[in-house]
């Protein structure tokens, strides 16, 4: 259940889904009027624990309907109470990391892939991937996909320079390993 008001101060409620989660938000379809920036209250109604969420991310599906990714203060291991879908592989794979800095600028680095899944990755080496909702595209050799930032290790913790992916093309597999 997600709680807020849109900025045209109409409060709001809605019932939604989790498409994606991690310990520091998730990904979900939502149809109210909220905008990149705004406060909101998540429920998770299984395990009746709320949480002030910022949201990070404003798009659309493949099918154009809205969805918006929260974020919270900080990581919170345990708010979804839900176990990974598939395996990651943990790994030490070099890759290039291209995108638009938050000034607009294009960007080219060097990062590594920490752990990888079919659907994700967990990168080390960002310097320029600074918020959620970010589209960056991973290269290694040859072989490229695009992946949405879904969250960011914040500066002083051991996940700084740290970021989580979600696959936007799930059938690509630029890492170089088995994945099944």
């Amino acid at each position: 259940m997600v709680h807020g008001v849109c900025r045209d101060r109409t409060a709001f409620q809605e019932e939604t889904t989790t498409l994606l989660v991690n310990a520091t938000g998730g990904l979900m379809p939502l149809a109210s009027g909220v905008n990149i920036g705004d406060t909101v209250l998540v429920v998770n109604k299984m395990t009746k624990r709320s949480q002030e969420c910022r949201v990070v991310y404003r798009g659309k599906d493949q099918e154009g309907k809205p969805q918006a990714a929260i974020a919270f203060a900080g990581p919170i291991p345990n708010f979804w109470r839900v176990t990974r879908r598939e395996k990651r592989v943990a790994a030490s794979i070099p890759i290039r990391v291209r995108g638009v800095d938050p000034e607009g600028n294009a960007f080219t680095q060097s990062a590594q892939a920490v752990d990888v899944s079919r659907h994700g990755a967990r990168l080390d080496g960002i310097g320029y991937v600074t918020r959620p909702g970010e589209t960056i595209e991973v290269k290694r050799r040859w072989q490229s996909a695009r992946y949405r930032v879904l969250w960011v290790g914040h500066p002083g913790t051991p996940e700084a320079g740290q970021a989580g992916v979600y696959a936007l093309q799930p059938g690509k597999n630029p890492w170089g390993i088995d994945l099944s």
